[in-house]
């Protein structure tokens, strides 16, 4: 299968980000309009890890959100379903530590990191309620949750234009610089099925993280999430929506 479907099926979603690997990075800056360095330095500022922390980072496909944190001394798991997007990332960047994780079923024991961030790859986990609660589990308690994601435009006239963008620019651009466009078409849509920043706040606080604030990129067109761990964080078994 070349296109993962809205169902968000693991095999199905790792096969795709496994075929668009060799040119992932190079294709997000062209679709992006080469914005995604403003959107990665925002979140590397939001999850504030300073040397002698410990942060995990999920969905890193090839580990460009990693980096800053690695260049910066912090201690960093870049970690990712798609074992294609982990090779790429072993090449670049042998001195960070890659590992082949699924977001609903954390390998780390609970309280491991000072922050868990995870960059526009929430979207596409199967059941990402339970990754929510996961990276709760795994995150020290005062520690942070950062997520980004593509949202909702805040401007309704720009969010019309936004979405002809989705749906008739974007797909015809990869074509030109993806190893695999029809990717690029389930993007579309599942950015188009995704809660807005109201709602995945909502969702992130469910899950029992606490002062969940967001902040707007580039008009709304991604949202950087942030919420805290308590202090005295309960590990019960809460009620749990599923995707």
């Amino acid at each position: 299968m070349n296109r993962a479907d809205l169902n968000k099926r693991k095999d199905a979603v790792t096969a795709m980000f496994d075929q668009v690997a060799p040119r992932y990075d190079l294709t997000n800056d062209v679709l992006s309009l080469g914005q995604t360095r403003g959107w990665r330095k925002a979140v590397t500022e939001a999850v504030g890890a300073v040397p002698g922390e410990f942060v995990l980072d999920l969905a890193a496909g090839t580990g460009k959100s990693s980096e800053p944190f690695a260049d910066a001394g912090v201690k960093v798991v870049a970690a990712d379903l798609s074992l294609g997007m982990l090779q790429v990332g072993r090449s670049r960047r042998p001195d960070i530590e890659f590992l082949q994780a699924d977001a609903t079923m954390l390998p780390f024991a609970d309280d491991s990191f000072d922050a868990v961030t995870i960059s526009y790859g929430l979207r596409n986990v199967e059941g990402y309620h339970r990754a929510l609660h996961e990276m709760y589990r795994v995150t020290k308690p005062g520690g942070r949750l950062v997520i980004a994601e593509f949202s909702t435009p805040t401007n309704k006239a720009f969010r019309k234009v936004y979405a002809e963008y989705l749906v008739k620019a974007l797909p015809g651009m990869a074509k030109k610089v993806s190893s695999n466009p029809e990717a690029y078409e389930y993007l579309a849509e599942s950015i188009e099925a995704w809660p807005d920043q109201e709602g995945l706040a909502k969702d992130i606080a469910a899950a029992g993280w606490e002062n969940v604030q967001y902040r707007n990129l580039s008009g709304g067109i991604v949202a950087v999430h942030r919420g805290i761990k308590g202090e005295n964080p309960a590990y019960g078994a809460p009620e749990i929506r599923l995707a």
